[in-house]
């Protein structure tokens, strides 16, 4: 027996799909969620082997949702949006669904997901960027706090720094750990609000508060919240062109 959870904030939708899922009598609904919060949490307390995921979600949307999981299991997505299409099987989704969505539709995608079932070749979603839906730019990191969710605006943060597979998020509310490399940070943010100045570092342009000479042709960036940031040659030439220097 398979299970399934429905996670979508709109009841509507999740009756539609339950519907359609009852010819499967060998996929089991567990849960249904209004949103990532609760979807998370099933996921962790219930490990399922297949979600039905909506995208645009209050508090949390599923793009963010997914990227809490250390172990995503497989996901048909299931949107009025269609473009997030080429995220969604950039990271191995299973399908995408567009509301409203047919049964035709539906049994296609489950067809897909039954035959890699068998093959015990369920695919992980992997790392999927989390989106603000602002010109397709991130506004915000969510991330995982002693077992707490915590959603951190784009403006509270001071800067980004790279630590092995990890980034520090250094914020107005203290220092934060997320599981993800700083080119993926650093192409989830709008470019002409954070800006690349070393290859260990990501800084939002608006913490600038002046640059001072360094080493050989490095630079120091001093920021409003009083740290210092070491900035690279190349760091320095992108600064020099984001501020029309």
């Amino acid at each position: 027996m398979y299970k399934a959870i429905l996670i979508d904030d709109e009841p509507l939708a999740r009756q539609l799909i339950a519907t359609f899922l009852q010819p499967y009598t060998q996929v089991q609904v567990v849960a249904e969620c209004n949103d990532g919060f609760e979807g998370f949490k099933a996921i962790q307390e219930l490990q399922p082997d297949l979600i039905f995921l909506d995208v645009q979600m209050p508090r949390v949307n599923g793009f963010e949702m997914l990227e809490l999981l250390d172990n995503p299991p497989a996901v048909i997505f299931t949107t009025a949006f269609d473009e997030y299409a080429l995220k969604a099987f950039e990271a191995h989704a299973v399908d995408y669904l567009l509301k409203p969505v047919s049964r035709e539709r539906f049994d296609k995608a489950m067809q897909k997901w039954l035959q890699q079932a068998a093959a015990k070749n369920l695919p992980a979603m992997g790392q999927l960027l989390e989106n603000d839906i602002y010109e397709g730019y991130q506004h915000r990191i969510v991330v995982k706090d002693n077992g707490m969710i915590r959603i951190i605006p784009a403006q509270d943060i001071y800067y980004i720094e790279a630590s092995d597979d990890y980034v520090k998020i250094f914020t107005s509310n203290g220092t934060y750990l997320k599981k993800s490399t700083l080119n993926h940070i650093e192409q989830s943010f709008d470019p002409k609000q954070f800006v690349r100045v070393h290859r260990s570092f990501l800084i939002p342009v608006s913490q600038l508060s002046r640059i001072e000479p360094y080493e050989k042709e490095s630079h120091i960036a001093l920021l409003h919240c009083g740290a210092k940031v070491v900035v690279s040659k190349s760091g320095m030439s992108r600064l020099k062109t984001l501020l029309g220097w």
